[in-house]
């Protein structure tokens, strides 16, 4: 049985660019087929099972060349198989997305082409400059810089462009920068004409160059520019002075690495994304549930016994209500009569989820707050049940069992050493390419040392700024040899992003 092709349009670089169908279609495929300028955050949508293939297309340096790229994406195809053939940009502007569809109707397979946001506009407009413009121009051509090396002749019209285009994009021509500002000059364009390099659009590591016909190439030249970048001529390049937007964000170029649980990571990446950083995620730790546990099917059967219920994180929520609705056919109604209290906002808006709201939420977000707000309550003879991570600090059962209560304290889930990442981890430390590692817990902290060893602390975290979510976990920091730069005030994932920002703005 045949299978079905889709030639998705990655966008240029942010993975948020995507189209929502692109985005469906790379979920319920069976492979992906990927460039080198597809964003790899891209694949985190696929299917488990999916299969992944690279097949590299950068410039100078093709991993597999498009003949064979052709004959993969029709035997998976023919092999019955949903195929998605991610491409950057778009697949029909300069991506030979039309010689694949030839491909596909010559075989007979099915295809949909789903266009994507093309480099071509998108890095001008986070550059800040806008390809027309009433003032300046209303014609706007796309041409590539980088012709197919077997014709004799160029096929462009360079008098055409010189004299009848008010702003002409390239894509792919920095190798032939100086061929392409000569031509053009050559034909009659003013060599004051402004010109704007810009490399890796839309992406953390955006970086742009300016200047005009006649200086373009030494700026580029000594400012080092490589490829990928897009070349944007015409006087709407000026407005860069005043319509840059995507390079004045306050982290911008930082690389940070993100240590937290795969699961929650989303929060902070979006955060720390948002203010200008490139996020590394390096994942230290993954929250695993401790399934057959008849302690928790048991304090579930037995909920009308309860007086308390403490969540003390969204994973104790998550895990808790999995088993509630799942294997006992219950839900938020079982706990109508029983108060609860939640260590957090994060774990109070996840309880939301599923229709609980929490009758305390301490001022702070750890385990001495939970005391001090049940300092004014009755615990005597009180029945809590306490459902949260297996080796968690004994601060809180202790405590509350010395005020009178009767603690149930069951273990739910056990926080375990991940150490998929670690190679590259560490490559990157050794190569210098981190700013700052954040930690979120003593536990990212304990496997982080685990992975770089003590000896090598001092070396590969020369001028590498380290960022904690609260106390404990900076005093975890500090008792394994770190120097800690950053303690959020406020224990949470936006607390710390504010922390972040304040230390570089108060750093330059």
């Amino acid at each position: 049985m045949t299978g079905k092709v889709f030639l998705v349009g990655a966008g240029p670089g942010d993975p948020d660019l995507i189209t929502i169908k692109g985005k469906e279609c790379i979920k319920k495929s069976d492979v992906i087929i990927y460039d080198y300028l597809a964003s790899s955050e891209l694949l985190k949508f696929a299917n488990k099972t999916a299969e992944k293939i690279y097949v590299g297309k950068k410039s100078g340096h093709h991993t597999v060349g498009q003949k064979a790229i052709n004959k993969l994406i029709v035997k998976k195809a023919q092999s019955g198989l949903i195929v998605t053939r991610l491409k950057g940009g778009d697949p029909f502007i300069f991506g030979r997305g039309g010689e694949e569809a030839e491909e596909l109707i010559n075989a007979g397979i099915p295809y949909e082409i789903v266009p994507g946001v093309t480099s071509a506009i998108a890095a001008p407009a986070y550059a800040g400059i806008p390809l027309t413009h009433r003032k300046c121009t209303s014609t706007l051509a796309f041409v590539t810089g980088h012709e197919d090396p077997e014709k004799k002749e160029s096929r462009i019209n360079w008098e055409a462009l010189a004299n009848g285009i008010g702003t002409i994009v390239f894509l792919m021509g920095v190798k032939n920068l100086n061929k392409i500002a000569e031509k053009l000059m050559e034909h009659g364009m003013k060599s004051d004409t402004p010109v704007a390099l810009v490399r890796w659009g839309s992406t953390p590591a955006q970086f742009t160059v300016t200047g005009t016909l006649d200086n373009i190439v030494e700026k580029a030249r000594i400012s080092g520019i490589k490829p990928p970048a897009v070349i944007v001529v015409g006087h709407v390049v000026k407005y860069r002075k005043t319509m840059k937007w995507f390079e004045n964000r306050p982290l911008m170029g930082k690389k940070i690495v993100v240590t937290r649980a795969r699961e929650q990571a989303s929060e902070l990446v979006k955060g720390l994304s948002e203010l200008g950083a490139e996020c590394i995620e390096y994942p230290l730790i993954k929250i695993v549930p401790i399934e057959n546990n008849p302690l928790l099917d048991q304090s579930i059967n037995n909920l009308s016994s309860y007086d308390w219920l403490i969540f003390t994180s969204v994973n104790s929520v998550s895990i808790f209500f999995k088993a509630l609705l799942s294997k006992n056919g219950q839900d938020a109604r079982s706990l109508s009569k029983i108060k609860t209290a939640a260590i957090g906002p994060a774990t109070q808006n996840k309880m939301f989820e599923f229709g609980l709201k929490s009758d305390i939420v301490p001022e702070t977000y750890r385990a001495e707050s939970v005391i001090e707000a049940f300092s004014n309550i009755d615990l005597k003879n009180k029945k809590i049940l306490l459902p949260r991570a297996k080796k968690a600090r004994s601060v809180l059962p202790e405590e509350l069992t010395n005020m009178g209560a009767i603690i149930d304290d069951i273990h739910i889930y056990s926080t375990e050493a991940d150490n998929e990442n670690s190679d590259l981890l560490l490559s990157r430390l050794r190569e210098k390419c981190v700013d700052m590692v954040t930690f979120t817990s003593s536990s990212t902290v304990k496997n982080f040392y685990s992975i770089i060893q003590r000896e090598k602390i001092d070396k590969l975290m020369d001028n590498v700024v380290v960022a904690c979510i609260g106390p404990v976990t900076a005093e975890t920091a500090k008792k394994f040899g770190f120097k800690v730069d950053i303690v959020s005030e406020t224990f949470t994932i936006s607390g710390l992003c504010d922390s972040i920002l304040n230390y570089y703005n108060t750093l330059y």
